[in-house]
């Protein structure tokens, strides 16, 4: 598959609350075939940690360069 499935774009940034649910979200999308963009980010909003994770579609390499996707496809992202 050279694109998400359902129409998803091909870089996504989950956020939420440091919590199973965030971490069941990225785990879905893994399972959908994204692949991590480096690490996490971090932040403490006064009550709980914020966490942010990019994800990238494997037609970008591991610089965040396309690789294989022509601009017809990452215009119709």
């Amino acid at each position: 598959m050279t694109t998400p499935p359902n129409g998803l774009p091909l870089y996504r940034v989950l956020t939420g609350p440091d919590d199973d649910t965030f971490c069941h979200r990225v785990s879905e999308a893994l399972a959908l075939g994204y692949q991590l963009y480096r690490g996490p980010a971090l932040t403490f909003n006064g009550e709980r940690v914020i966490v942010a994770q990019a994800l990238l579609w494997p037609a970008f390499d591991q610089y965040g360069r396309v690789s294989g996707a022509t601009g017809d496809e990452l215009a119709r992202q």
